[in-house]
């Protein structure tokens, strides 16, 4: 089978504001939501950014053994579901915990047509799902940009067959 290439707009090997612990954050190029106020206007163009290999990814993040999660960001990663499903299974073996942010909601994710969507959602352990809507912003939320968004406990979720919250 012949890897899938992500392609991103950036890296960040260290963060504290992309979920729990110290993380590795990884950004998608390419989204169709365009929010207004997005923080990330320049990763909705699917053309732009470079491609990397999953598995170069994976070694990167290995380097540092303080890293305990890793966080799918965006643009969206929804909309190059495959190769970060791929990835997101190499990093579930290494046992990280993954956190991913979409612009899609959980309920649109799980009725899609597309099976790596749902794929993808399945190695991720909280999902914050929900476009960002710059009328609902909020700076002290936590993980979020705007109260419609949820941080979804995903294996609760798909085993309860509800969404159940994360809480942090």
């Amino acid at each position: 089978m012949m890897e899938e290439k992500l392609r991103l707009s950036g890296i960040m090997r260290e963060s504290i504001v992309d979920g729990p612990g110290l993380r590795y954050t990884i950004f998608a190029q390419g989204c169709i939501h365009a929010c207004k106020g997005c923080q990330n206007p320049q990763t909705h163009e699917f053309e732009g950014g470079f491609l990397a290999s999953p598995h170069a990814i994976l070694r990167d993040i290995k380097k540092n053994p303080l890293i305990s999660g890793v966080t799918f960001s965006g643009g969206d990663p929804f909309c190059q579901a495959k190769a970060f499903f791929e990835l997101g299974l190499m990093l579930k073996k290494e046992k990280f915990h993954i956190m991913t942010y979409t612009g899609y909601t959980y309920e649109e994710i799980l009725s899609s047509k597309d099976p790596a969507m749902q794929d993808l959602l399945s190695v991720s352990d909280i999902l914050v799902d929900g476009r960002f809507i710059l009328e609902m912003r909020d700076l002290n939320l936590k993980f979020r940009g705007s109260s419609n968004q949820r941080l979804i406990n995903v294996p609760v979720s798909l085993h309860e067959k509800k969404v159940v919250l994360a809480n942090f």
